[in-house]
């Protein structure tokens, strides 16, 4: 026996019982989930405190500006701004898509924080087939509707 080489029937110190690479530390696992609640967290704390709503705090959209339509995203640093403020009602007429997505992503967040920690690989639906064409599709339509004459109340 070698040195360095475990007796029969053990696993290296910090590997997987078949023998696969080492498995990372929980810590290590969950960089990636605690960086996008960071990174999400510093950004509200910046759009509560720097107001959206006037005109020079941010720059204007570039999809709007080139072409004078909406996209998807428009009016969702205003939503988050009227959030933080708790004006619900002000917030979902922003950005209506992405108010009711926010629980959605909240969940899938939270699903890849779990099996981050649990070490295990996140399956998503989202990932399952069709589900990913069927969320670009709704974007998708959304985009178009919310620009055109008689859906006024999904522009922001």
């Amino acid at each position: 026996m070698g040195r360095g080489t475990p007796p029969d029937g053990a696993t290296p110190t910090g590997t997987t019982p078949e023998g696969g690479r080492p498995r990372p530390s929980a810590s290590r696992r969950l960089r990636s989930p605690l960086a996008v609640l960071g990174t999400a967290a510093a950004a509200t704390v910046v759009v509560t405190f720097v107001d959206p709503h006037s005109p020079g705090h941010y720059p204007t959209c570039p999809f709007l500006f080139l072409t004078g339509y909406y996209c998807p995203g428009c009016g969702g640093l205003r939503m988050v701004n009227s959030l933080t403020h708790g004006h619900v009602s002000a917030a979902f007429g922003l950005n209506p898509l992405a108010f009711l997505l926010m629980p959605v992503a909240g969940y899938l967040w939270a699903r890849w924080t779990y099996c981050a920690a649990r070490g295990e690989q996140v399956t998503s639906v989202l990932l399952r087939k069709g589900a990913l064409a069927g969320a670009v599709g709704l974007l998708l339509v959304y985009w178009v509707v919310r620009n055109l004459p008689f859906a006024h109340a999904l522009a922001p």
